[in-house]
Formats: C-alpha cells, sequence, structure tokens
C-alpha cells in the first residue's frame, strides 16, 4: 500500500493483518516502480493524491510494464470524479472515508478475481 498519510497506512496494514494479509506499506513514490518490482505484490492499494507521484500516474506505469501488469490496483480517493481515475486503468476505486469492510471485500474480490 501506498499512501502518504501514516495513520491510513497504520489502519489499513493492521485491517489486512487481522485478515491474515501480508502487508507491505510503502510512504514515498520514490523509485516507486523499482520497489513493486522487488516486492513481487498480489494487489497493489495506491492513494490517489499524494506528494509526488499521484496514484493513478503510478497506476499507469504498472500496467504498461511488461511484468507488473497484472497486479490488480485500487486507488483510494476522496476525489469525485470517478471516470477520470478509470483511465488510469485501475481495477477498483475505493472512496474516502471508507468502511473497512469495503476494503476487505474489495481485495478480496479482485483476488479471487486473479
Amino acid at each position: 500500500m501506498l499512501d502518504d498519510n501514516q495513520d491510513v497506512l497504520d489502519v489499513v496494514k493492521e485491517a489486512l493483518l487481522y485478515e491474515h494479509f501480508e502487508v507491505t506499506i510503502i510512504s514515498e513514490t520514490e523509485n516507486i516502480i523499482e520497489n513493486i518490482n522487488r516486492h513481487k505484490p498480489d494487489l497493489l492499494m495506491l492513494d490517489y493524491k499524494m506528494s509526488g507521484l499521484r496514484g493513478d500516474d503510478i497506476c499507469r506505469q504498472v500496467k504498461a510494464h511488461p511484468t507488473l501488469n497484472n497486479i490488480p490496483v485500487i486507488i483510494c480517493s476522496a476525489y469525485l470524479n470517478k471516470d477520470d481515475i478509470l483511465l488510469c486503468g485501475c481495477d477498483a476505486i475505493i472512496s474516502k472515508p471508507f468502511g473497512l469492510d469495503e476494503l476487505i471485500d474489495t481485495v478480496n474480490g479482485l483476488l479471487l478475481v486473479n
């Protein structure tokens, strides 16, 4: 998960760990593609609006990458225009603020499909 808000990272990490997911959190966009390539995640959760690259920019890079493009991407956003966000190729959008049940259901749904 990539977000520049440590509180969000902590809550999401705890919720996913409770559901027995392995979680890696990152708070900076620097070298993000290299980090993703190194960790080989089953799923990515990206905040839409961060300092540095935005989540949709990172999603476009992931979806264009020959070895990473099959990783499902969730964009978390308080941004209201979901159509704009969907253009980046993400697999799901979770609107902030979000409930933990919505988070877990979305993650489980994407992992079952893939």
